[in-house]
C-alpha cells in the first residue's frame, strides 16, 4: 500500500513540476517575444491557466507525502542514519520545512494570479511563482534522490 501511494505521490509531483516550470518559464519570458524562439512561445498559453493545476497539485504531493512520510521516518530514515548520510537527511529536513513554507504561500499566490495584471502585481506573481519552482524543484530533487538511495522495500 505504501508503495502505491510513494508512486502516486510521485506521479502527482512529476505533473506540480511541469505545471509549475511552465508557468515560471512564462511568467519570465519577455511580453512580446520574437515569433518563432522555443522560449517565445511559453506565452501562447495563458500564465494564469495554471494557477489552479498548480495549487491542487502543490496541495494533494503535500498530502500524499505527508501521509507517505510517516513510513519514511520509522522504516528509512534510521537506515540512512546508521548508513551516515547525514548531509541527505539534512536536505531532507529543509524539503519539509520548504514544502511548508510553499503551503503557507499558496494563498498569497492564488491572490495574485487571479487579479488582473499590473506592474506591481506582474513582479508579485513572477517572484511567488519562481519561489514556488524553486521549493517543488527542490523537493522533487531531494526525494528523488532520497529514494534511489535507500528505495522503498530495500
Amino acid at each position: 500500500m505504501v508503495t502505491v501511494l510513494l508512486i502516486a505521490h510521485g506521479l502527482v509531483a512529476v505533473a506540480l513540476l511541469g505545471a509549475i516550470t511552465h508557468q515560471t518559464l512564462s511568467a519570465w519570458a519577455l511580453a512580446h517575444p520574437r515569433p518563432g524562439p522555443f522560449f517565445g512561445r511559453f506565452r501562447t498559453v495563458p500564465s494564469a491557466a495554471f494557477t489552479n493545476a498548480v495549487i491542487v497539485l502543490y496541495t494533494g504531493t503535500a498530502i500524499l507525502g505527508a501521509i507517505v512520510y510517516l513510513y519514511f521516518r520509522v522504516d528509512i530514515r534510521p537506515a540512512l542514519e546508521q548508513a551516515g548520510h547525514w548531509e541527505l537527511l539534512g536536505f531532507f529536513d529543509i524539503k519539509e520545512h520548504f514544502i511548508v513554507i510553499g503551503l503557507a504561500l499558496l494563498p498569497a499566490y492564488a491572490v495574485c494570479w487571479r487579479g488582473p495584471p499590473g506592474e506591481g502585481s506582474t513582479r508579485t506573481r513572477t517572484a511567488l511563482t519562481s519561489i514556488l519552482a524553486f521549493i517543488v524543484w527542490w523537493g522533487f530533487l531531494v526525494g528523488h534522490v532520497t529514494n534511489n538511495i535507500r528505495g522503498f522495500g530495500a
